[in-house]
C-alpha cells in the first residue's frame, strides 16, 4: 500500500474536480506498493528578480531509488484540435501539453538544490478518467503518457512500469520526500464561508499569519495595511489564539456583523468578539442601560453613550484586534484604546481598497505601518483581472499556488433580464460540480436598490437572505434557503468558492465603483462570475491593463 500525503487527505473537501482526485488517491494507496510514496496536490513557488513562476501537479510519486512521476489528472471533457489536447474552461481552452511543460520546467529548476548534482529520472503521466483520446498522435502527448478513459483500470500498473523496482536511494529520496511535504503547508482559512460546516483551507506561504506575529516592540502598536487575502483575518485569529494561550484578556472588534458571526464561532472561547456596536450595546447594558433598537438613531446614540463611559480597570484588555479599521469613523478610535492596557498589544487591520463607506482614514500617530501587497487567496486568472479592472494604486501581487479558470462575464440590457443572466451564471458553476453551498450571490449595490434581496427564490432555489430586521438581542434575522444572497457591503471579509458577483451596473468606473468591483471580486476562492448590465460590461471591456505582465502571470 503507497504513502498518501497529506495524511489526512480523506477528510478533505469533496468539491468538483477535488472529488474525483480523492477517488484516484484511495485507488493509489490501494494498488502501489509501498516503496512508492504519493503527494497530492503539490505547488511551487520561484521567486526572484522580479518574476515569479508558478507550477501546479495533481499528484506527484516518488519512488524509493528517488526518481519521481507526475501525473496531471484532467477530469471531464477534452477537446482535441489541431494544437492538441485543450482543457475547456469558462475562458477558453488550455492546451495540456504547454501545461505540462511548463511545470516540468520549473520543477527541474526548483529541484536543483535538492539533488545537489545527483542524477534522478523525472517521468509524467497524463490521466484522463473520463475522456477517451481518439487520435493520440495529435494529442501533443506522448501516447504511451497517456492514461484515458479505456484504460483507467490499468493507471496502477503503468505507473508501476514506469517505476520498476531498483536499488534504493535513501539520502536522496529523504530529501525529495522532504521537499515536496514542504509544499503543501496548510492554515484554517477564517474568512470562509459563513454557515458551512467545514471549514476551508487556503495555503498561506510565508503570509501574516507566521511572521507578523514576531515583530517586537514597545508599545505594540501595529497598523497593518494589507490587502484582500493577505492574512488579515487569520492573522487576527492566530493572535486571540496567542492571548488564550497566555491567559491573556482579548478583544477583538470589526465593523460588519456576519465577520464577527463567524470569528466569534472560530475564535477561542476566551476572547471577546463583536461588532463596533454591539460592543458599545453590550458595555452599555453592563451599566444599566437601555438600548431600543427600534430607534432610527440607535447607531448615533451607541457611539456617543459608549465614548462618554468611564471605562474601569478590570474592563482593559491585553490584546486589542480591531478589523476593517478602514471602515471605522475617526471618533472610535478613542474609546476604543481607552479599554486597552498601556502595556498591551494593539493590532489594527486595514485595506483602503475595501473603504466602501468613503471614510477618511484614522489618524494613528506614532503606530508602525506594515503594508501587505501580496493576495493568497485568489486564483491568478482572477487576480490579473481584478488588477486590469480595478487598477489599484498598487499592484495585487499574486501568490495563489492556482491559476484558475479565467472571470466569465454574463450581461443583461435591462433589469427585467436580471434574473435569468444570473440564474445562468448559477447553474454554470453547478455544470463545473461545485454545490449551492460553494456559491455566494453578491450584489453590487446596497439593500435598498437591490432586486434580488427582495426574491424568494432564483428559478428553482430558494434563496437565504436577511430580512434588514433584527430580533430582541441585536441578532440578524435571516430567511431560510440554499442559495446565498448578500449585498457586497455585508459580505466583506468573507469569502466562497464560487462569488457570482451580480446586478453590477454604472456609467463610469469612478474610485468608489473601482472599490466595490475589487471587494466583490476578490471573495471568490476557486471561481467567479461577473453579471453586469450591457453598459457595466462595457465599460469593463474597454479598461486597459494598467501593470506590464511577464509571461510569469500566465497561467501554470
Amino acid at each position: 500500500m503507497a504513502k498518501i500525503f497529506p495524511s489526512d487527505w480523506r477528510t478533505l473537501e469533496r468539491t468538483g474536480a477535488a472529488a474525483r482526485e480523492i477517488e484516484t488517491l484511495a485507488l493509489l494507496e490501494a494498488g502501489l506498493p509501498d516503496r512508492l510514496t504519493v503527494f497530492h496536490g503539490v505547488h511551487w513557488t520561484r521567486v526572484g528578480h522580479e518574476r515569479a513562476a508558478f507550477g501546479e501537479i495533481d499528484f506527484v510519486i516518488v519512488s524509493a531509488d528517488a526518481r519521481i512521476l507526475l501525473i496531471e489528472q484532467k477530469s471531464g471533457f477534452l477537446s482535441e484540435t489541431t494544437e492538441g489536447l485543450l482543457k475547456i474552461y469558462a475562458g477558453g481552452g488550455k492546451s495540456v501539453a504547454v501545461q505540462l511543460g511548463r511545470t516540468l520546467d520549473n520543477l527541474q529548476k526548483r529541484l536543483a538544490p535538492v539533488l545537489q548534482g545527483e542524477p534522478t529520472s523525472i517521468e509524467y503521466l497524463l490521466y484522463c478518467p473520463d475522456y477517451a483520446v481518439k487520435q493520440p498522435g495529435t494529442a501533443g502527448v506522448p501516447a504511451e503518457r497517456i492514461v484515458d478513459a479505456t484504460r483507467r483500470d490499468r493507471l496502477c500498473a503503468t505507473i508501476i512500469a514506469a517505476l520498476p523496482e531498483a536499488p534504493a536511494r535513501d539520502a536522496l529520496a529523504r530529501r525529495l520526500r522532504a521537499f515536496f511535504a514542504d509544499e503543501l503547508r496548510l492554515v484554517p482559512d477564517a474568512s470562509a464561508m459563513l454557515g458551512q460546516a467545514e471549514q476551508l483551507v487556503t495555503r498561506l506561504s510565508g503570509g501574516l499569519a507566521i511572521w507578523a506575529r514576531r515583530l517586537d516592540f514597545e508599545p505594540f502598536r501595529l497598523r497593518v495595511v494589507g490587502t484582500a487575502g493577505s492574512g488579515k483575518t487569520q492573522l487576527a485569529l492566530a493572535v486571540l489564539t496567542d492571548a488564550a494561550q497566555a491567559g491573556r484578556r482579548a478583544l477583538y472588534v470589526c465593523f460588519n456583523r456576519p465577520l464577527a458571526d463567524h470569528l466569534a464561532r472560530v475564535a477561542p472561547a476566551e476572547a471577546e468578539v463583536a461588532t463596533f456596536h454591539q460592543l458599545c450595546d453590550r458595555r452599555l447594558r453592563a451599566a444599566g442601560e437601555r438600548v431600543d433598537f427600534a430607534g432610527r438613531t440607535v447607531f448615533d446614540e451607541l457611539e456617543r453613550r459608549f465614548a462618554e463611559l468611564q471605562v474601569t480597570e478590570h474592563e482593559r484588555v491585553d490584546d486589542l484586534v480591531v478589523d476593517e479599521g478602514q471602515d471605522f469613523a475617526a471618533a472610535w478610535v478613542a474609546p476604543l484604546l481607552a479599554r486597552l492596557k498601556y502595556e498591551g498589544r494593539a493590532w489594527w487591520l486595514e485595506d483602503p481598497m475595501q473603504n466602501l463607506y468613503d471614510r477618511d482614514a484614522s489618524d494613528l500617530p506614532n503606530w508602525v505601518r506594515l503594508r501587505a501587497d501580496t493576495n493568497y487567496r485568489t486564483p491568478r486568472a482572477i487576480l490579473r483581472e481584478i488588477n486590469r479592472v480595478v487598477q489599484p494604486p498598487r499592484e495585487i501581487e499574486a501568490a495563489s499556488p492556482f491559476a484558475g479558470p479565467d472571470v466569465e462575464y454574463l450581461s443583461y440590457a435591462d433589469p427585467a433580464q436580471l434574473e435569468a443572466a444570473t440564474l445562468r451564471a448559477v447553474t454554470h458553476a453547478l455544470q463545473h460540480g461545485l454545490r449551492l453551498e460553494d456559491i455566494a450571490l453578491v450584489t453590487f449595490g446596497g439593500r435598498e436598490r437591490s432586486r434580488l434581496i427582495r426574491l424568494d427564490r432564483l428559478g428553482p432555489h430558494r434563496l437565504e437572505a436577511w430580512t434588514g430586521r433584527y430580533d430582541l438581542f441585536g441578532a440578524p434575522e435571516y430567511r431560510a434557503g440554499e442559495l446565498r444572497v448578500e449585498t457586497v457591503y455585508r459580505f466583506k471579509g468573507q469569502s466562497a468558492p464560487c462569488i457570482v458577483l451580480t446586478e453590477v451596473d454604472f456609467d463610469q468606473i469612478d474610485d468608489l465603483v473601482a472599490r466595490k468591483l475589487f471587494v466583490g471580486m476578490t471573495r471568490a476562492t476557486m471561481r467567479l462570475f461577473v453579471v453586469a448590465s450591457e453598459r457595466a460590461a462595457a465599460l469593463i471591456a474597454a479598461r486597459p491593463a494598467p501593470f506590464a505582465l511577464t509571461s510569469s502571470d500566465e497561467p501554470g
